[in-house]
């Protein structure tokens, strides 16, 4: 069975894609976000990730958080609006991270749950994904887990199992006044 490694966003979002996924591949979480404002977000983000990873009884790993390497990635964009080049910005800096963890572990293939939400447009996601993993030599899972009532089954399954379920996508620039 092949190996995916799956960014996770989120607790939430990563519910349907575990279900979708794990039938056919041997998944592993990995949480790399260092996008996440503040600390305190983080780390209910963190700790309700590792619930939906012992609820599937999925594997988890967890990249350093560094929220200065990922300003540095997105400085100049600050002001862009949401769903801008500092969201494009922000996207290939969690894929990058994760392919590149992928491939040094022995992983066949990655994913993200970053399609799972209404907010995010799946096509630049997986646009963004493809890249990277031509660019790193490694197979991009493409998907869209929002299609079939997948975030609307997330949200369900989010209240049953009373999952933190955060507002606002993760930076500070993303922070609904």
């Amino acid at each position: 069975m092949k190996r995916l490694l799956l960014h996770v966003c989120c607790g939430p979002c990563s519910i349907i894609a575990i279900e979708r996924t794990k039938p056919k591949y041997d998944v592993v979480l990995f949480f790399s976000n260092s996008n996440i404002y503040p600390k305190e977000e983080y780390e209910k983000r963190l700790n309700t990730a590792m619930k939906v990873a012992d609820i599937f009884k999925t594997k988890f790993n967890k990249d350093r958080y560094n929220p200065q390497d990922w300003l540095n990635q997105v400085k100049g964009y600050e002001n862009e609006p949401e769903h801008g080049k500092r969201c494009d910005i922000c996207i290939k800096f969690r894929l990058e991270r994760t392919a590149t963890y992928a491939k040094a572990n022995g992983f066949n293939i990655f994913a993200t749950t970053l399609t799972t939400g209404p907010q995010k447009n799946a096509e630049r996601v997986n646009s963004i994904g493809m890249a990277i993993g031509k660019k790193y030599g490694i197979e991009y899972y493409e998907s869209n887990f929002k299609k079939k009532d997948g975030f609307k089954k997330s949200v369900d399954l989010s209240k049953k199992h009373k999952l933190y379920r955060q507002n606002y996508c993760g930076c500070k620039f993303s922070i609904r006044k």
